[in-house]
């Protein structure tokens, strides 16, 4: 689907079987949405630049996500997706900047782009050039990007809670799998984070790239908007390596309970056994059959030995509850 945004904000919908030759004048953002094969092909007559196809992002390499040629800037960055659900990923996007218009070609649906594109009718009163739609539109993802870390900085504190209790009372008793679920919750709040980073690694160098380009260079406003994303981002790249360490602590921290708990039953089975041990004793002594046994013709002797072996269980366990062991 193409979708062409006018410079007051208004969208139009391009169908490949409207073939037109040229677009309107107002026209400063297309956006390709799954383009299909005639839908690349469109675009390109319409701009008259090389659109990037699902072949080209899948098959880029890092090095040459960012080129100039002829005359058109061609930018590729990966954004965090599905951010919310349990699965986040990153998409590549292309943006490709020429003089006239500005080109996105997604193979997703980033939120960035939805929250945008309902807000771009209210930039410079409806009079906007495609370098500042470009500007504005790596402002709002990362805006977006922000809200996604404040949404995982408290996600990262409920798990705090979880493991730790609120500080007045510790947790005492946990429902069963607990921690391996809790595990769980963290492997993928780390995962968003680590995704996040990737992202905004990526955004970084593209507003590098696009703050150096004549058009920008020669533009002061736009300079200086260049700049405060490009801080925006690195402030969010360094908020995203402290809650990257949490996440590190919060794992550890988990680790380290089920540590515990693994201990505190090996010691529970440990003193029971040295509990049992002097009772066992006893009782092996007077499971001997030998011939000459003293106590085998006492009319105690039964009553006597149950007592010893009730002694000789109790004095341990009351001598390990005194040295603080149970």
């Amino acid at each position: 689907m193409i979708i062409a945004y006018r410079s007051n904000g208004e969208s139009m919908v391009l169908p490949v079987d409207q073939q037109l030759q040229t677009l309107p004048a107002d026209v400063v953002w297309l956006d390709l949405a799954h383009p299909t094969r005639e839908e690349d092909h469109y675009a390109q007559i319409l701009t008259g630049i090389e659109v990037p196809t699902r072949e080209d992002l899948h098959d880029i390499e890092p090095s040459s996500r960012l080129y100039a040629e002829g005359g058109a800037l061609y930018m590729t960055a990966s954004l965090l997706c599905h951010a919310d659900t349990a699965t986040p990923k990153l998409a590549d996007i292309a943006f490709v900047l020429t003089e006239r218009h500005l080109v996105t070609v997604r193979y997703d649906e980033p939120k960035s782009f939805k929250l945008f594109s309902a807000a771009l009718g209210r930039m410079s009163n409806g009079d906007c050039a495609p370098h500042a739609v470009l500007i504005r539109l790596m402002e709002t993802i990362s805006d977006r990007t922000a809200e996604i870390l404040e949404r995982a900085e408290m996600k990262g504190e409920a798990l705090l809670l979880a493991i730790f209790g609120d500080g007045e009372q510790a947790v005492k008793r946990r429902p069963p799998r607990f921690l391996e679920n809790l595990l769980s919750a963290i492997g993928h709040h780390h995962r968003l984070i680590s995704k996040a980073r990737d992202s905004m690694a990526s955004l970084s160098r593209l507003m590098t790239f696009l703050s150096g380009s004549p058009v920008i260079q020669g533009d002061a406003e736009a300079r200086s908007l260049c700049k405060s994303v490009v801080h925006d981002l690195q402030t969010l790249s360094e908020h995203a390596a402290f809650i990257s360490s949490n996440t590190t602590f919060l794992l550890d921290a988990s680790l380290g309970l089920i540590n515990v708990e693994q201990n505190a039953i090996i010691k529970i089975f440990s003193i029971a056994s040295v509990v049992l041990l002097p009772p066992t004793l006893i009782a092996s002594i007077y499971g001997m059959n030998f011939r000459f046994m003293p106590e085998l013709e006492w009319t105690w002797g039964y009553p006597a030995a149950i007592i010893m072996m009730i002694v000789s269980a109790v004095i341990p366990f009351f001598f390990f509850r005194w040295k603080g062991w149970l």
